[in-house]
């Protein structure tokens, strides 16, 4: 009965491993075709996604100061 953890972990950290490697060959192939439109599209989301949150922040602010007036605070 001592020899399944010994097993079972090999097992998980083989499938680890393999896993690991074929994802880090994934995103290394991916990073080699279409870097430029890539980082365009990147770069471009980055700013809608910094855009957005600016917004809601703002009305966030105005919401909780017009909640606060009109509570009396």
């Amino acid at each position: 009965m001592d020899w399944i953890p010994i097993v079972f972990v090999t097992f998980k950290a083989l499938v680890l491993v393999t896993g690991m490697f074929f994802a880090i060959k994934w995103h290394y192939d991916q990073g080699k075709k279409g870097r430029e439109k890539e980082r365009r599209a990147v770069l471009r989301s980055g700013v809608q996604v910094a855009v957005v949150f600016v917004v809601l922040l703002v009305g966030l602010g105005f919401a909780t100061f017009a909640m606060i007036r009109w509570l009396g605070m």
